[in-house]
């Protein structure tokens, strides 16, 4: 489905987004690679919701404000976004650094968000249980380490090796790492509120996730109330991607309940 390509002012800041689909609005916040492509999960999505997938601040075409300083500011962030773009009842769908940031938008407010769904988020740390240092690693090793299936992190790290993604992946892991470098990938804050997420949220985390362990599932599911946990077989650290028909229907039936 073709999207269309905007860009709005929040607070004085550009943030271009990609918006295809009709109906409820769904916004969907990218990962810590950012999106250079436009994943066939989103065009599922965009045959029920309008769905509206903006550049996190530093990513793609979205230049990152000097006031943006961590995953909270980008939460207050993009609730104003939400409240720029006129929307109310939004369906947040979050994957890994952009889970996170939908779960600090949630316990600031939920009074425009509808529901959660959140595909591996990052955000909080289980002792014992360590991520991957995606900020270490070579970008197509980060890439062979998300995926199950070797076929498609060969695939992948092909892919990342290609010259014409390498100058915005270099740009990308410079805006992750502003987020997400000290401590790696969390807030020591966020668990101990996020018992005011008050929209039903829906967690997927793939069995066989390298990047961030699925023991990080159950955690977040005892964090959050009324929460449900949905594992995926010989799935790493990209749901949507790697087993885009089931995660696809897996979120599509939370969001009409």
């Amino acid at each position: 489905m073709p999207f269309v390509a905007q860009s709005i002012k929040v607070n004085g800041a550009a943030v271009a987004l990609k918006r295809a689909g009709a109906g409820e609005p769904l916004i969907f916040l990218h990962g810590a690679d950012g999106l250079a492509e436009w994943p066939a999960f989103l065009d599922d999505l965009a045959q029920h919701y309008d769905v509206i997938v903006p550049d996190l601040p530093g990513f793609g075409a979205s230049p990152c404000p000097e006031w943006i300083d961590d995953v909270s500011d980008v939460s207050y962030f993009y609730l104003d976004l939400v409240d720029a773009l006129k929307l109310s009842d939004v369906r947040l769908v979050g994957h890994s650094l952009g889970g996170w940031a939908a779960l600090e938008m949630a316990i600031r407010s939920c009074e425009k968000i509808r529901s959660l769904a959140l595909l591996a988020p990052a955000g909080i740390h289980v002792k014992g249980a360590p991520k991957a240092d995606i900020y270490m690693i070579d970008p197509d090793q980060q890439a062979r380490l998300a995926y199950a299936d070797a076929a498609l992190g060969e695939a992948a790290a092909q892919r990342a090796l290609a010259s014409k993604h390498q100058e915005q992946a270099i740009l990308n892991r410079l805006a992750s790492a502003r987020f997400g470098w000290s401590p790696r990938l969390y807030n020591p804050r966020l668990s101990r509120w996020l018992h005011r997420v008050r929209a039903p949220a829906l967690i997927v985390w793939g069995d066989a996730d390298r990047i961030i362990p699925p023991v990080y599932g159950p955690e977040f599911a005892k964090f959050i109330p009324g929460s449900s946990l949905k594992t995926i077989a010989r799935c790493g650290h990209l749901p949507h991607v790697e087993r885009r028909a089931e995660t696809g229907q897996l979120v599509l039936d939370f969001l009409r309940g």
